[in-house]
Order: C-alpha cells, then structure tokens, then sequence
C-alpha cells in the first residue's frame, strides 16, 4: 500500500529535512514530559531507533527537548520505538550495579494489526489493506475506547495509524501508567474475546450469562456486522465463506442452513435464516446457544496482541514516527472523525517535504514581522518550525495531538495542585 508519490530509495534525502523542520519535538516532549508532575521522568524515558540497514539502537535517553532534537536530527532514524520509565537513565544502563536496572512504569498500550484478521477479509492478506477492511479497525478502537473509558474508568487515550496497517492505543491516565504486570495482563486478558490459532476453527465461544462486557461490544458489532462481513467480505456468498461460516454452527443446525441456502442465494436472507435457527435453538436447547453472536465476534472482534499490552518494557512504534515502507506518518487520530479516516489519505514523507517548497500567502508580510520581532534565534527557530509544519498536511493531525495534550494538561495540573496542597499540610 505504498504511495504513489513515495519512493523508500529517498527516504535518506528526506528524514533530514522531516526531523530539521517537520517534527513536533514541543508537543512531543511535553506529552512525554507529563507536565514535570515526578521528577526525571522524561530522562528515565527509553528509546530506541532504527537505523538505515536495519540497525537498531536500543537504550536511547535525554535530558532535555533539545537533546533529544539534536540526537534525532543527527541520526535521523528510520523508524522510532518509544519504551519504560526506567530506574536509572537508559543510556546508562551498563554502569549501575547489576540488576538493579529494571522498567518502573510505561503507559498501558494496545496494538491492532491488520494481519491477525486474515481468516476473516478476502479483500486482502499480510501487510495489504483496503477500505472494505479497514472497517475492522474502526470497530476495533469503537470497542475498545469504550471498554477502556466505561469499564475502567479511563479519559486519555490517545490513538495512532500505525502507518501501513493498524493502528495503536496509548493510555496516558496515571493510573494506568503505574500498572504491574499482571495487572496489564489482567486488562488484555478482559478486552481478548478470540482465542486461538490458525488451526482453531471456533475461536469464540460464548456462555451464559454473557457478561455485560460483551454485549455491549455486540451492541457495536451489529451496527456494522451487515456492511463489513455480508456486503464487503461476502461471507454468506461464495461457496466457501459459506462453509467457514457454517462451521460454527452445530452440526445439526448446518444440515438444515446447508438445505435452506438451496433456495436463497441472498447473503441478508442468508443471516437472518442463520438467526432464525439460532433463535430456535435457544427456545428448545438445554445449553445455551449463541452461535449467531460467536460468528459476529468471530468475524468483527478486535484481536489484541495480548504481549504488546502485558510488559512494562515492551517498546512500542512512536506516534510522528515514519513508515519506511508506505513513507506514511504514524498520526494520532480524532475520534471524532473516526468513521471518516482514510489510511490512504495519511500524508508520506514526500508529500509534506513537496507541500514546504510551495509558495505560501502572506509569506511576505510575515517577513517583515518577522524583521520588526526582536526576539532571541532559539524563538525565530522555534517560531519557523510551526509555521513549516502548519504549511503541510500533518497540520491537522498536529492539531489534534495538541488537543490531546491540553487535556492531559489538565490533569497534570490536578497532580501539581495536590502536591502543593500536601507540601502546605505541615
């Protein structure tokens, strides 16, 4: 799903001038800056780059804003991985004493991947996506926001294209940042509804009574079950999704499907024949049956990478980090467009570098405030930075991250106010 207008052989002429003019370091660092609320917590901070020719940088870590522009302009990574909170400087783990260095706290992450949904999309496969597939993301973040937001009780949640094909969740909430192991392990294991691999055919399986959790999540599944499975994936068309389908039935239901389909050729009489049946069982059967709603989470469900959400020191892709293979930027995401996005609308590399040559309006008169300003070069720099990204397409996403932040912002000053209140209490 590479661009068009992108070519990886010139990422190494364009990352110079990305991270030199592009890169939002001042809302970067006051994300990972958490409003200074404890102390070295940004200078804790692991990351990791990848470099040209697959090489890779672990153990990364800066004082300041400054040192870590200067560090990335220098090295101009290919790819940015963000990890823990550690007990000593990262970039200093090979001098304190032995076992002693370890993760303390990293934000709760989730990575959803587009190539775990291949038994379920025949539009597509591996690394490729579509928009009749890229349905499944949208149900995925609709999901789990909810989930995350509702049944524990979590506001900052910050979304991010991954740049080719899925998408990751950042919770910044303290609370969530402060997590053990198990207790991550626990969340993951709560949000993960199928379970097994290739080799599995029924990969949910559901029993009564079904946990208020759940339904829920198929209150969100059925709002797009129809359009994603029955229209975009055919799933009730061709002969074979039909038997994938129908494998998830018990056998005796599939007999009296397999008859019934004869005559109706219609992928929505189709369901609401497999509905019907379901319903019937459910009135003669003395064990439950909900075969109708395991197949809907079976095709629908968000499939989590349980691992990725489970360790404190997992590394994660940055949000702003570039994609080398599609040149695409990996940018937040508002919510409240989500129904809109378009992963092929997501800017390349090439294409905001192309947009800050293009002459822009008012150009002129912002030069000659710009000679009437009396302001130190570090404010002109900074100054001419924002105005070079505004001049491009990562504008709006920029924008959102700041929306982000200011209400993270919000709760930072919270933080502050009661230390201060306790400081006061002697």
């Amino acid at each position: 799903m590479s661009s068009p207008n992108y070519d990886s052989a010139c990422l190494p002429d364009l990352l110079p001038l990305y991270y030199r003019r592009l890169f939002p370091f001042s809302q970067y660092y006051r994300w990972l800056n958490y409003g200074g609320v404890q102390k070295n917590y940004f200078q804790n901070r692991e990351f990791s780059f990848t470099l040209k020719d697959d090489i890779y940088v672990r153990y990364q870590s800066f004082s300041t804003q400054t040192e870590l522009e200067k560090e990335m302009q220098k090295m101009n990574p290919y790819k940015i991985d963000i990890g823990a909170i550690y007990s000593h400087r990262p970039n200093q783990h090979n001098t304190v004493k032995s076992g002693t260095f370890h993760a303390l706290e990293k934000e709760l992450v989730f990575d959803i991947d587009m190539t775990d949904y291949d038994d379920v999309r025949s539009c597509c496969s591996a690394a490729d996506i579509c928009c009749k597939c890229w349905i499944l993301m949208t149900i995925a973040i609709r999901i789990l926001d909810r989930a995350l937001r509702d049944d524990f009780g979590f506001q900052q949640l910050l979304w991010v294209y991954s740049g080719r094909r899925g998408v990751h969740c950042w919770v910044c909430d303290e609370a969530a940042r402060k997590l053990s192991v198990a207790a991550r392990s626990a969340v993951a294991e709560y949000l993960s509804l199928v379970k097994g691999g290739d080799e599995t055919v029924k990969k949910v399986v559901l029993t009564d009574p079904i946990h208020p959790f759940i339904r829920e999540s198929l209150a969100l599944v059925e709002r797009y079950f129809p359009r994603y499975a029955l229209q975009e994936q055919d799933i009730l068309g061709r002969k074979e999704s039909v038997d994938k389908v129908l494998a998830l039935t018990p056998e005796d239901v599939r007999k009296e499907l397999q008859q019934d389909f004869q005559n109706e050729k219609k992928p929505e009489n189709r369901w609401k024949l497999v509905k019907d049946q379901a319903k019937k069982k459910q009135g003669t059967s003395k064990k439950s049956q909900h075969f109708e709603k395991e197949i809907m989470l079976q095709y629908c469900y968000p499939r989590l990478d349980v691992n990725v959400s489970k360790g404190v020191n997992h590394l994660l892709k940055s949000p702003f980090s570039v994609h080398p293979k599609t040149g695409r930027i990996s940018v937040p995401m508002d919510l409240k467009e989500l129904e809109t996005f378009d992963p092929f609308a997501v800017p390349t590399i090439s294409q905001i570098c192309e947009e800050l040559d293009r002459p822009r309006t008012g150009e002129d008169e912002e030069k000659s405030e710009d000679a009437k300003e009396k302001e130190n070069e570090k404010d002109a720099a900074e100054r001419r930075k924002i105005r070079d990204y505004k001049r491009t397409s990562l504008a709006k996403y920029v924008k959102y991250f700041d929306q982000f932040l200011d209400g993270l912002a919000r709760s930072w000053k919270g933080e502050l106010l009661k230390k201060s209140d306790l400081q006061k209490d002697f």
